[in-house]
């Protein structure tokens, strides 16, 4: 008796295979007890029969699996991305790979000799509710400012102080942001940073569906 096949979420694969799996267990099983010997045919040409037709299952339901889209990402955050990301995000566009260990070892001791200094250099920030937010996960939060964000994520793809492209760019979240937002800037994968002056006040992300 064949074994059970386990769940979806325990094999890791989408419908489609999970089907195709489950008839080529049917075809399989009805290969061993009917092996058309009556019908002239041995049950090795039909064992193999039934393998051509499960690969080539595999082959359009592996396809139909790849078809599925991703839905759109649109939010808006007291947080954002950490500085580890941004660096995979900038590496992957520019050279189409993440770092090596040994670019990920110096930008971690540079990042250290960064973050360090700006500490040194503002004693307030360095006992800020949020220091461990900078200094240890590395990560933007609203209340930074854009030393710190510069720190992090480095130069922004583009800046604006136009109210009519933040308003573009904040997309349904502006209600909530005009009046305040003097300027934005943008990163890789759609993230958006609204200052106030030097102050970091509102994060916004929109990734279109794919």
């Amino acid at each position: 008796m064949l074994p059970p096949i386990p769940p979806m979420r325990d094999m890791g694969l989408c419908p489609f295979e999970t089907v195709s799996a489950m008839l080529t267990r049917i075809m399989l099983r009805r290969a061993r007890l009917e092996p058309a010997e009556g019908l002239g045919v041995s049950s090795t040409v039909v064992s193999w029969l039934v393998c051509l037709v499960a690969l080539g299952q595999a082959v359009l339901l592996v396809a139909g699996c790849g078809l599925v889209s991703r839905p759109a990402v649109e939010q808006r955050s007291a947080s954002g991305p950490t500085a580890e990301q941004m660096l995979n995000q900038r590496m992957l566009a520019e050279s189409g790979r993440e770092p090596t260990f040994e670019e990920k070892r110096q930008w971690d001791v540079d990042m250290e000799d960064k973050i360090g200094a700006y500490l040194r250099a503002h004693p307030d920030r360095a006992s800020a509710l949020d220091v461990s937010t900078f200094r240890f996960l590395r990560q933007v939060t609203v209340g930074m400012d854009k030393e710190q964000v510069l720190i992090l994520l480095g130069p922004p793809v583009t800046v604006s102080a136009d109210q009519a492209e933040m308003e573009k760019i904040a997309r349904g979240y502006w209600s909530s942001i005009k009046g305040n937002a003097t300027e934005v800037w943008v990163y890789p994968q759609g993230w958006n940073m609204f200052f106030a002056g030097q102050r970091l006040i509102d994060i916004t992300q929109y990734v279109p569906a794919s």
